[in-house]
This record gives C-alpha cells, sequence and structure tokens, in this order.
C-alpha cells in the first residue's frame, strides 16, 4: 500500500504524464465498481413488469446484488436510487433495501436529474466514498414506465413571464427532438438509419449473448388484461430489439408528434421501458480487504446546461468538459454509451463531437433495448463494462441528453483485461 500511495504522488507531480495514464493508474483510494447487474428491459404497459411495482424492482434487484456480491450487509452504508416519476422513490428504496436484507444501519436515498438520475446516483455514492463518509454504497436505477403519469403542470405566472427558457421547460421531449431535427437539419433519413443500425446492433449482441453477463433474472406476475388473473413469469432477457428491422421497415412509420414536425418517429426514438440496474460501489483498498472483485474504476462524472427546448445535445456539451478535466479526447476512449432518447439528438452529438461510431453503443442504444428513465444512468454503467470486458478494452465513457436543458457524463475505467 505504501508503495502505490509513493507511485501515485509522483505520477500527480510529473507534468509528462498523459491525462490517460493519470486516469488509469491504480491507487488505494479508488472508487471502484465491484458489482454491475441489470435487470431484463420491458416493454411498458405490455411486457413482462407492466404488473409489476417499482418497491418491488428495487426490492427484486438489491437481493440480486447481495447473492451476487456474497458482502456483509453490514458493511453497506448507504444506497441511492434514481428515479424520475414515483414521488414516494425515497420511501421505497429504504424499504425496499430492509425487506432485501441490508440492515436498518444502512441509511437510503433517492434523487432525480431526469434522464441522469441513475448516473447521479452513482455520482453521489462515488462521492460520499471518496470523501469518507462511507466506505461502502449501492447506486441504483429504476423506473416503471408502465406506472409514469401525465407530464409537468404549468409553472407560476411570474416564472413563465420572465423566462423564455422557463416555458420552454415544459416542452413535451418529442417536441424538443423536432427541434434538434429542424435546427440543425437532422433529417427523417439519417434518423432512420441510425435506428436501424441500433436495431441491428442489439440483435446482433442478443442472438451472440453478449447481454447474459449484465442481466440478472426477475420472478414477478403478470396479469390477464381481460380477467385480471395473475400468472407467474420469470423475465430474463430485453424485449425492445425487434429481429429484421430495416432502414425500409422504419421509414415506413408515421411521424410521433405532427404537431410540431415530421423527422422523430416510435421507430427512431427510443423505447417506454420498465428496467432496473444496481452498482456496488467502494475503495479501492476496502474491495481488497473484503475480497471483492474489481471491475472497474470510477473516475468522475460532470453534468452541464443548455437551451431547455434543444435539450437533446446536452451530451455535445458535457463530454467535452468531462474529457477536458481530465485531459483526455474522444480517441483516449474505447467504448461510449450515448442514450439514444431520440434519433435526432443522437445523430447530431455524433456529428458535432466526430465521434466514432463504432465504438457507440456496439449492443444498440436505448432506441432498441429502451429507456427506463431513472435506470438508464446505472444502466449504460453496466452495458459498457460488459462491452469493455468482451473487448479486452479499459476507457468507458456515458452520456445522456436530459429533460430541461441539461446533459451528463460519466467516465470509468474497466479493469477485467
Amino acid at each position: 500500500m505504501a508503495a502505490e500511495r509513493l507511485n501515485a504522488i509522483v505520477n500527480q507531480l510529473s507534468p509528462s504524464k498523459s491525462g490517460l495514464s493519470t486516469v488509469t493508474q491504480k491507487n488505494p483510494d479508488d472508487v471502484v465498481i465491484t458489482l454491475a447487474i441489470r435487470t431484463p428491459l420491458a416493454k411498458a404497459f405490455k411486457g413482462g413488469f407492466k404488473d409489476t411495482q417499482l418497491d418491488y424492482l428495487v426490492y427484486s434487484l438489491l437481493k440480486k446484488v447481495l447473492e451476487k456480491s456474497n458482502i456483509d450487509p453490514q458493511m453497506v452504508e448507504d444506497i441511492c436510487l434514481g428515479n424520475v416519476n414515483d414521488p414516494q422513490a425515497a420511501y421505497i428504496v429504504r424499504a425496499a433495501a430492509l425487506a432485501a436484507g441490508f440492515p436498518n444501519t444502512a441509511a437510503a436515498s433517492s434523487v432525480n436529474r431526469f434522464c441522469s438520475s441513475g448516473l447521479k446516483a452513482t455520482q453521489d455514492i462515488a462521492n460520499q466514498i471518496s470523501l469518507g463518509n462511507i466506505h461502502c454504497g449501492i447506486a441504483i436505477g429504476a423506473e416503471t414506465m408502465s406506472a409514469a403519469t401525465s407530464g409537468p403542470q404549468p409553472f407560476h405566472e411570474e416564472i413563465l413571464n420572465r423566462s423564455q427558457d422557463a416555458v420552454d421547460c415544459m416542452q413535451p421531449m418529442g417536441q424538443t427532438s423536432e427541434n434538434v431535427g429542424k435546427d440543425f437539419d437532422i433529417s427523417r433519413e439519417s434518423q432512420d438509419r441510425f435506428a436501424a443500425e441500433s436495431y441491428q446492433r442489439a440483435e446482433r449482441a442478443q442472438k451472440a449473448g453478449w447481454f447474459d453477463d449484465e442481466i440478472v433474472p426477475i420472478a414477478t406476475v403478470v396479469k390477464d388484461p381481460k380477467t385480471g388473473q395473475e400468472r407467474p413469469v420469470t423475465v430474463t432477457k430485453d424485449e425492445g430489439p425487434r429481429w429484421g428491422t430495416t432502414y425500409d421497415s422504419l421509414h415506413k412509420i408515421r411521424p410521433a408528434f405532427p404537431d410540431y414536425g415530421d423527422r422523430s418517429t416510435g421507430g427512431n426514438s427510443s423505447q417506454v421501458t420498465d428496467g432496473a440496474a444496481a452498482l456496488l460501489l467502494m475503495k479501492r483498498s476496502t474491495a481488497l480487504a473484503m475480497r471483492q472483485p474489481i471491475l472497474a474504476k470510477y473516475v468522475g462524472a460532470t453534468v452541464t446546461g443548455l437551451a431547455p427546448r434543444i435539450m437533446g445535445i446536452g451530451p455535445s456539451l458535457a463530454i467535452p468538459k468531462l474529457l477536458g478535466k481530465y485531459r483526455l479526447g474522444l480517441a483516449d476512449v474505447d467504448v461510449i454509451e450515448l442514450n439514444e432518447a431520440f434519433a435526432s439528438m443522437a445523430v447530431y452529438c455524433v456529428e458535432k463531437l466526430g465521434i466514432d461510431a463504432a465504438k457507440m453503443n456496439v449492443r444498440g442504444g436505448a432506441i432498441a433495448l429502451g429507456h427506463p428513465l431513472g435506470a438508464t444512468g446505472t444502466r449504460q454503467v453496466v452495458t459498457g463494462l460488459s462491452e469493455c470486458r468482451r473487448q479486452k478494452k479499459r476507457v468507458l465513457l456515458t452520456s445522456m441528453c436530459i429533460g430541461t436543458g441539461q446533459g451528463m457524463a460519466g467516465l470509468f475505467v474497466n479493469e477485467v483485461l
């Protein structure tokens, strides 16, 4: 340990060290991920989780965390749930954790930064560990879109009168996608071609079994919509990928938001989905002492803001901000998970940043897999690290746009090579 600390000090003082060598070095105080798992992603309203409440989904995944990690639950000091739509999220995660086998000494909270909530939960737990406030924690993102309610209510009149940006915070997400398409000339054709590639990559990954080490099966029940009769099911795989999807088939789909434009459709927008994902985090020294397998190092995350009406381009601002903080370029990144809220914003970000498409969403993205809002930020980490392991690559970048005009990005280093 003493030698590692000395090397860390020398590396920090050496001006010749590149940003890449700095973020990939190993130090006892690093925050590391020792488990990264997720549920299957199920179609909202008609899939395997359509009758599963958020509390049961969170409870089931937390039980899987204990089962897969074999960690002493007494060691876990805090659990943070990223969730968007459920106002009872803080109650839910606390009760679910207690029922799953964590002691009442393990605290719990919820966070909501819309589509980045899962990454925000990860950042919050990691920051607590880094500061020494806790030794071990769990970040979980979960969303049951099947139970989602309507959008925001109008703001107070004074707020609306003072800021057009404040007014634009109420724009439906589909409208913001059409704004991006029109403002930046992202054609319907380019969006459909991007979406087709997402579906084809997801199909290839699913057929090859690439998702198998990410997913834990969840036993639940589904109700017959006609009789109300319940039957037990075990959800084992993602329901979103539509095998055989092509550009031609997508190009026949009608616009989804005709009041705002004609470029975004149900085929080139993210799917409405139920699901959850979880990360177990601790310091490297703690993981070694507890003999926990170290999957990856958490490097950092950042957030930025922009005009709400074009919220989709948030990653194009958050990614350079994060990479600049660590003196990295996109060439230093091996795998990129960029949330495909809409093809419009994904195409824009790829073109604006010059992203190598071969590195991004190798297993498909939210267009093909789905976008359970609070879960996506953690799901991307689970999927991205699994892809890094498959390719034996190191640096993972995740990013997403955020409703009301924000963007967030996270940086991780795979250590299973």
